[in-house]
């Protein structure tokens, strides 16, 4: 609770300092402070908290290879994986669990927040480009 406390008054913060940005970019400023929860309570876990991953076990996601395919990973981040997955050309195969509980909005606010922490991105991932995609990935 001190935790979600402290970020929405970062995200506060944010929207004072950044008062003369424009509206895209206070979105996005929102869709990072609110993919940072999202990111520690359901990912830090296994791909740790600065994203470095969790040795042979778990992939990166700082500097990882596999974040050129944004469309695959908002489907991973739904619906997890099974098998091996190859990041940056070593080999993981630990499963990856679906987060179904996860709203689009909240994958388009993780997604944001992965992206502009570890994917060279300064970009929001919209909300209705996760939608398209998630409806994509139930084909």
């Amino acid at each position: 609770m001190k935790q979600r406390i402290a970020l929405l008054a970062l995200g506060s913060l944010f929207v004072i300092q950044f008062g003369c940005q424009s509206d895209e970019e206070i979105k996005r400023q929102k869709y990072i402070t609110e993919g940072i929860l999202i990111y520690q309570n359901n990912c830090a876990n296994c791909h740790q908290k600065k994203g470095e991953g969790l040795a042979a076990l778990y992939p990166p996601l700082a500097g990882s290879d596999y974040l050129q395919h944004k469309e695959q990973v908002i489907c991973l981040i739904r619906n997890g994986l099974q098998g091996p997955i190859t990041v940056n050309g070593k080999s993981y195969n630990r499963p990856m669990p679906a987060q179904p509980q996860l709203s689009d909005l909240e994958v388009a606010e993780l997604t944001t927040y992965i992206y502009n922490e570890w994917g060279r991105e300064n970009t929001l991932t919209d909300v209705k480009k996760v939608t398209a995609v998630l409806e994509a990935c139930k084909k």
